[in-house]
């Protein structure tokens, strides 16, 4: 996905390994091993009464999930 980034951005992703992530916490716990990647529109005050989302950055996201998805190899 990096790869991806990089050419749908023209710039390089921030990649950062980290413990956490409500929904990647509770998959890879039931399934630890699933590759999982995180990532969406820029936000403050996560899973909190404060949360908010830079809107601007919305559409960027939903794009690069789109192509994303358009990547995902077949199953034989």
């Amino acid at each position: 996905m990096s790869g991806l980034y990089q050419k749908c951005f023209q710039a390089e992703a921030h990649v950062n390994a980290c413990h956490a992530g409500l929904e990647c916490g509770i998959l890879g716990q039931n399934y630890p091993d699933m590759e999982m990647i995180s990532f969406g529109p820029t936000i403050t005050g996560a899973h909190s009464p404060d949360e908010q989302v830079q809107i601007s950055s919305v559409q960027k996201y939903w794009g690069y999930l789109l192509e994303t998805l358009k990547r995902i190899p077949h199953k034989a």
